[in-house]
């Protein structure tokens, strides 16, 4: 485990369960060794805070190129925390660039390590649970490593678009997992992709409750790039 992400978990992981004391289902799915990729709804800012703090093991995740390429002081330690959290950069341009975090998910997976992504590409603007875009699924075949589904709770709640920090008392925080999804061996041509991606989605409105919405969400202005834009759909 990377070492500013050790240290997180036995500093910032224990401040939010104090604060938040999320309900947490499904931990037996989780595991011990081996490389998998965790794919839930997205919610709020606050899903990453809350999958990190309550996954025993490392969990790599996404983070914009430019955070990795700044300049000055402010550019060399988010350089620092990014690569000590052991974040994948991805290129929001797209194209060639962007699957390069594709491209370095692939081998982490393979070495055992786990990948967080979220298939619907963007935070939900209303809530409801929006069709999955196919890069997890594609992520999954081509690592050779089972998808486990996660259903987050309360988080837009406790951290609405918009706010900085999630804020405690504003709702009950559940986080839930289900059964392995072992795609090995499948084909990856797109009508198996998205026959595999909408079976994960299912997985992920049965864990949530969740409205679901048979289309694209919303892309935003910047959105996270969180298994829409690294690895396509």
């Amino acid at each position: 485990m990377p070492l500013l992400y050790t240290i997180g978990k036995l500093t910032v992981a224990p401040t939010l369960r104090l604060a938040f004391r999320p309900t947490v289902e499904g931990l037996e799915h989780i595991p011990e060794t081996g490389g998998a990729i965790f794919a839930g709804n997205h919610l709020s800012v606050a899903d990453e805070l809350f999958l990190g703090t309550v996954v025993p093991r490392h969990l790599a995740f996404w983070a914009k190129s430019e955070y990795f390429k700044g300049t000055g002081v402010k550019g060399a330690v988010s350089k620092f925390v990014l690569t000590g959290l052991g974040a994948i950069p991805v290129e929001r341009a797209g194209g060639r660039a962007a699957l390069s975090a594709f491209d370095a998910a692939i081998p982490a997976l393979r070495g055992g390590d786990l990948v967080a992504v979220y298939p619907e590409g963007t935070r939900s603007p209303d809530g409801r649970l929006y069709r999955g875009r196919t890069g997890a699924a594609r992520l999954a075949v081509a690592a050779g490593v089972p998808i486990i589904p996660v259903g987050m709770i309360g988080t837009d709640k406790a951290q609405p678009i918009g706010a900085r920090v999630p804020w405690p008392g504003k709702a009950k925080i559940v986080v839930r997992f289900g059964k392995p999804l072992d795609f090995t061996g499948r084909p990856d041509d797109r009508t198996s992709l998205r026959e595999m991606t909408d079976e994960l989605m299912s997985e992920i409105q049965k864990l949530t409750g969740q409205e679901y919405v048979p289309r694209y969400a919303p892309l935003r202005a910047h959105p996270l790039a969180s298994g829409e834009s690294p690895t396509g759909a």
